[in-house]
């Protein structure tokens, strides 16, 4: 059922995405042929609206197929200098347009993810979290580098403060401390009821692209506590503050991957998200429906904003490469030929492919490494 739970809620996610395309292209009246969740081959489908609606086989990924998505090859391959488009498909309309339609998936995901953070501020949930008392990793593992020990923390220093943040727990030292790897991090603690600050230079974790400072939690403080729940407008605040914190989290992961990261630790590819979703699903609701429900609409979130990000990437193939494409015929007044948006798929379909093996040769790790 794990992997069920997963797919179902990729699923959503994917659907999503897709609808906001759908929508944007009817409003300015392109003619949308298909409408798929998965990829590949057809295995239910339904005519409604003039669009034909499909489940397919491979469940990762998805589809709005707008009239006219593939004239650009025909005029290529007839050796045409521009695109013959009808006004109800996607070649016929305003650059600008096209920008919007191609924006519309994305955007909606960026939706899904304020939704969601939206529904967790007004819900809450419980959560297990240790102490913010710590241990200087080296105590039980005498050849691992601690940051933090040779900054002069000690074992049973209760961090207070990291920066800016106000430290209630362990989870808050982790939440704050992957987020800013290779950074000088001013840390205050209680010592014996004496306030000490020091300054600890958080290191990168080469094997997942977080922040560490060599520290761990007492196991034995780890006690059940609740989230703060908002109303209304607390709720829209925490909604976008959450969604921004982690804009710039993931911008901040994809910087990582060109600093000598293990790519295929780093990279998930959709077996090991599908999966991390259906576990996400089955143990959440074991706690508890609000927690279960908090914990798979933060996922759906933290995923949403990856796919937000991603899409937007100015990379032939992905939305950003239509988007860059039509916001560059609008601002110039130039049509780009039907040979260079040909050539320039095949680099994107080229990267996408990389991307794809580079994940599943994670996926394969990972699994690997949870069945030795």
């Amino acid at each position: 059922m794990t992997i069920i739970y997963g797919l179902i809620i990729l699923g959503l996610i994917v659907f999503i995405h897709e609808l906001g395309h759908y929508i944007a292209a009817k409003t300015f009246g392109i003619k949308v042929e298909s409408f798929s969740i998965g990829m590949g081959p057809i295995l239910f489908h339904k005519k409604f609206c003039n669009t034909d609606w499909r489940i397919s086989l491979f469940p990762f990924g998805g589809y709005c197929g707008m009239k006219g998505e593939q004239d650009f090859i025909k005029a290529y391959e007839e050796n045409c200098s521009v695109i013959e488009a009808d006004s109800d498909s996607l070649y016929g309309i305003h650059p600008l347009k096209r920008a919007i339609i191609a924006f519309s998936g994305p955007f909606f995901n960026l939706i899904l993810a304020l939704i969601s953070f939206f529904i967790i501020g007004i819900i809450g949930y419980s959560y297990y979290s240790a102490s913010s008392t710590i241990s200087l990793s080296t105590d039980k593992f005498p050849e691992y580098y601690s940051p933090a020990k040779e900054a002069g923390i000690k074992t049973g220093d209760t961090i207070l403060k990291i920066d800016d943040k106000i430290i209630t727990d362990f989870s808050d030292i982790q939440s704050y401390v992957s987020m800013n790897p290779d950074k000088l991090l001013n840390i205050t603690v209680n010592r014996n009821n004496e306030v000490l600050t020091f300054s600890v230079q958080s290191v990168l974790d080469k094997k997942t692209g977080a922040g560490k400072i060599g520290i761990m939690s007492n196991p034995q403080s780890i006690i059940k506590k609740e989230s703060k729940k908002y109303g209304f407008l607390g709720s829209v605040k925490y909604s976008f503050s959450e969604t921004f914190s982690i804009l710039h989290a993931t911008i901040k992961g994809i910087l990582s991957l060109f600093n000598d990261v293990e790519i295929t630790n780093a990279v998930s590819g959709p077996a090991r998200i599908t999966t991390m979703l259906g576990k996400t699903v089955k143990f959440g609701f074991s706690e508890g429906f609000r927690t279960g429900l908090s914990a798979v609409l933060n996922f759906i979130a933290i995923i949403s904003i990856s796919l937000f990000l991603m899409n937007l990437l100015p990379i032939p193939i992905l939305d950003g490469g239509l988007i860059l494409f039509s916001i560059i015929e609008s601002i110039f007044r130039i049509t780009i030929s039907p040979k260079i948006r040909y050539r320039v798929q095949y680099i994107g379909i080229i990267f996408i492919v990389f991307i794809f093996i580079i994940a599943m040769i994670g996926d394969f790790k990972y699994f690997f490494g949870v069945l030795k």
